[in-house]
């Protein structure tokens, strides 16, 4: 039997399943892209909460509308024809035996240690290897180390078949051709292809994004083209899944790295009395050889402050120290501890002690204008300042209480929004932390009635302010 011939003809008539693993900041918008293509997408997750608002054709991230949601879950009847329900939510994962084309979306964050946790991507393996047939293709879309698709994956797969075969062979009864060992690139198919989602983004979307895909085997290769191609506007293939899985490390590191230079510069310029916003912006009038980046309290979201860790801790397995990007990453991961230092700073000079000192955070979302906490600095801004003794409040309209994760469990609700600019006075200091727009509409009351400010976005700054109650950090 051709499988790979079977597989295509399903895809490009639109009639393979799709199941995609993960429904969150990743996995919820490329299920939504793909039953919006015409494909029948099933979802799967282990969160047992999202079921249920999904199934009510709802979202639970910010930026991703309920109408999108809404749209593929209702049935509705067109001239006489029935349009079936397009997209479904569940936590049974014994679905995945009949979904032709599973993709996995799951977390990889790092332990304590700051190394690969990807038990996720196990955890997930495990679960497809159990319900897995001939004529599936199988893509990773973690952000993860080279090496975890052939190396995790490949052998969970491989091995699942035999097992089954096993399991057969020792109840007495006729073996199936079906359970004999599965081939990849011939019986099943497997790729990788890293997720370059950007919440918030109004200019890309997941189609429009360029789609890197690096396959085990030719074949495997030329079906997930063939599925990509049907939901993304320009697929990139490449030689080989180490490919596609160091392409998004070495997307992440370079932002990682060069917003380290300046998150030093910064911290350099501030002892000398140099504003580095305005250094940057005089230099990036240079028509060339120069690309601006800008400093902040920290790094945010699910890739940057992770990937170099993950390449770092892989390089270890051949030897090689990766000084260079370890240096980036512990310079970071610093900043919070330097924005809390300019906090400490701050109020000596007005004579007083952070203990007890009551202090609003304004934006806890990692990036502007979204709801998504992923390494947020500004839980580790909140966990360092209550060790001190702070009484500290937050005003984020995106995010109207802080969740359980899985460093943190605050128990906090954002102050009221009708409340935030007469309840400023009352804070012996603001600090900006994340630069949502809505900060920037109303800067000119944010600034008149707070004592002190300390912006470590510059957006004050950026908006021609020059008051003395602003300090930058």
């Amino acid at each position: 039997m051709n499988f790979k011939a079977d597989l295509l003809k399903k895809i490009s008539k639109k009639k393979a399943v799709i199941g995609i693993i993960g429904l969150g900041y990743v996995g919820l918008p490329l299920a939504l892209t793909f039953a919006e293509k015409g494909f029948k997408v099933i979802g799967l997750d282990i969160d047992e909460s999202k079921i249920p608002i999904l199934s009510k054709g709802k979202s639970y991230i910010k930026h991703i509308p309920s109408s999108r949601i809404k749209k593929l879950i209702s049935s509705s009847h067109r001239k006489k024809s029935v349009i079936k329900t397009r997209f479904e939510a569940t936590t049974d994962f014994s679905r995945l035996s009949s979904c032709d084309c599973i993709i996995i979306c799951v977390p990889t964050p790092l332990n304590d240690k700051n190394e690969p946790d990807i038990s996720y991507i196990e955890n997930s393996g495990k679960s497809v290897a159990e319900h897995l047939r001939p004529g599936q293709l199988v893509v990773l879309e973690s952000s993860t180390y080279p090496g975890t698709t052939e190396e995790i994956l490949l052998p969970l797969f491989e091995r699942a078949r035999v097992e089954k075969q096993e399991v057969r062979s020792d109840s007495n009864k006729p073996l199936s051709s079906s359970l004999l060992p599965f081939t990849v690139g011939k019986s099943f198919f497997l790729a990788f292809s890293p997720e370059r989602e950007d919440p918030g983004n109004k200019k890309f979307s997941t189609s429009t994004i360029p789609k890197v895909v690096g396959g085990v085997t030719l074949n495997c290769l030329e079906v997930a083209i063939a599925l990509y191609q049907k939901v993304i506007n320009k697929v990139v293939p490449v030689s080989s899944c180490k490919v596609a899985e160091s392409a998004k490390l070495l997307e992440n590191i370079y932002r990682s790295v060069n917003i380290a230079l300046v998150n030093e510069l910064k911290m350099i310029f501030d002892k000398m009395g140099i504003d580095v916003w305005e250094v940057i912006e005089a230099a990036k009038t240079k028509p060339f050889g120069f690309q601006a980046f800008y400093p902040g309290p920290g790094l945010g979201g699910h890739c940057i402050p992770i990937d170099p860790f993950y390449l770092s801790w892989k390089a270890k397995e051949f030897g090689v120290e990766t000084k260079f990007i370890e240096l980036a990453g512990k310079i970071n991961t610093q900043m919070p501890y330097y924005v809390v230092d300019k906090v400490e700073e701050v109020l000596r000079n007005l004579k007083l002690k952070i203990q007890n000192s009551k202090l609003l955070i304004l934006g806890v979302a990692y990036k502007k204008n979204i709801d998504d906490l992923r390494e947020s600095p500004a839980l580790k801004l909140i966990e360092l300042l209550q060790k001190k003794g702070a009484e500290v409040n937050y005003y984020d309209p995106f995010v109207p209480q802080l969740p359980k994760t899985r460093k943190y469990n605050f128990k906090m609700r954002s102050i009221e929004s009708s409340s935030l600019v007469s309840s400023l006075p009352f804070y012996n200091l603001v600090v900006l932390v994340t630069d949502h727009d809505f900060y920037k509409e109303i800067s000119k009351l944010i600034i008149q009635n707070s004592k002190l400010i300390i912006d470590t976005r510059n957006i004050f700054g950026r908006n021609g302010f020059a008051s003395p109650k602003i300090i930058k950090a």
